[in-house]
Parts: structure tokens; sequence; C-alpha cells
């Protein structure tokens, strides 16, 4: 598992964020306090405040699918 804080400001980062990750086949989530959604969900982001950096989780333990998710979000990592 890997976490990073990511930042989404806009609705065009947050359609091409979901699109990105739509390929990846690893399970990915965002937290924000007490509440997790689906990476990959565009209507589970514009549940969380997007004011604030977000927790970005990558639920797998081989390295080169971690690097590959990271690789594509990198413009988003704070």
């Amino acid at each position: 598992m890997k976490k990073v804080q990511i930042k989404l400001s806009d609705i065009g980062h947050i359609r091409n964020f979901a699109n990105l990750l739509a390929k990846h086949t690893v399970e990915l989530d965002l937290q924000q306090g007490r509440y997790t959604v689906d990476a990959k969900s565009p209507m589970g982001i514009y549940a969380l405040d997007l004011l604030k950096p977000i927790d970005f989780v990558i639920q797998s333990d081989d390295d080169s699918a971690v690097n590959a998710v990271l690789a594509d979000v990198n413009q988003w990592i704070v």
C-alpha cells in the first residue's frame, strides 16, 4: 500500500484523473477525514472537499503497479 497527497482543483483535472486511473486494475481510493471514495469515480471525487489536499491510496504491494499509477498522477501530487 502506498499513500500520497494530491490536489484536484477543477472539473477538467477530476475528469482527466479518473480517466487515467480507469486503465489500472489495482484498487485506488481517495480519503479525506472519515470519507473514503473510489478514486476511479468522478462522482465520488466530487463528494470530497476539493479545496484541501486529499490522500490518494494505492492498495497494492506490486511495486511496478504502484510506480505506474504514481507516474500517471504525478502532476497532481503535492
